[in-house]
């Protein structure tokens, strides 16, 4: 039997991103979201208007999109009520939310730096992608956002997490710990539920060599800019 609801909050979740950015004045921002998802090297990020974030996104087009391990749940839950927002948005500040300039700080993060944008990469992060912005616009009904294209230009990824030889490796699930947001609560994941036939399909392979050209074409169209 299903019931018909209107829950408070609608957000099933996706994995936890720290999305790193330049203020105005230069200084690094770093937030965290979960409202993300990949097609090819190709992601799309909603961000609330009121953040730090978004005005940051339309002001450089440049941005690190991290993706923390479910072993770094504390660092990131530090970032969770901090804006960069000065002064903080009324509605915000009502959250519990208070202004902090030095997010990498009072996280315990350390920035590095990024090879193709200017803002700094996660060193804690075991992925990193660095993005640039192709479009924006304002999204949903009855919800204060925008919806943000990012191309990914390159592609950091721990190497303990790679698995197979040769210029092609694969990022291996059984590794690869993500931490995920359901419904505003942290998760991980649990065991794998059942073997995939896709994964073993010629369709990944056809998606692994199709993304790596295209990565390689985009990588190298952004360092002629």
């Amino acid at each position: 039997m299903h019931r018909t609801i209107e829950p408070t909050v609608l957000y099933f979740g996706t994995p936890v991103a720290l999305i790193s950015t330049l203020n105005a004045d230069g200084s690094p921002n770093l937030a965290p979201m979960s409202s993300a998802w990949w097609l090819g090297w190709s992601c799309m990020l909603g961000l609330g208007q009121m953040g730090q974030t978004s005005d940051n996104l339309i002001r450089t087009r440049e941005c690190v999109i991290n993706l923390p391990s479910e072993d770094l749940v504390s660092y990131v839950d530090r970032l969770a009520l901090a804006t960069g927002q000065s002064p903080v948005p009324e509605k915000k500040r009502q959250w519990g939310y208070c202004y902090e300039p030095d997010k990498f700080g009072i996280a315990g993060f350390t920035p590095v730096g990024s090879e193709l944008v200017a803002p700094p990469r996660v060193r804690q992060c075991p992925i990193q992608m660095e993005g640039v912005v192709q479009d924006f616009r304002p999204f949903g009904k009855n919800v204060s956002a925008n919806v943000f294209e990012v191309q990914i230009v390159k592609l950091h990824v721990d190497e303990r997490l790679l698995m197979g030889d040769g210029p092609r490796p694969r990022i291996d699930p059984m590794l690869w710990r993500p931490l995920i947001m359901s419904f505003c609560r942290f998760f991980g994941l649990g065991g794998e539920v059942h073997p995939s036939r896709l994964a073993e399909s010629g369709f990944m392979k056809f998606v692994t060599q199709g993304m790596t050209s295209h990565a390689a074409d985009s990588s190298s169209t952004h360092e002629q800019k």
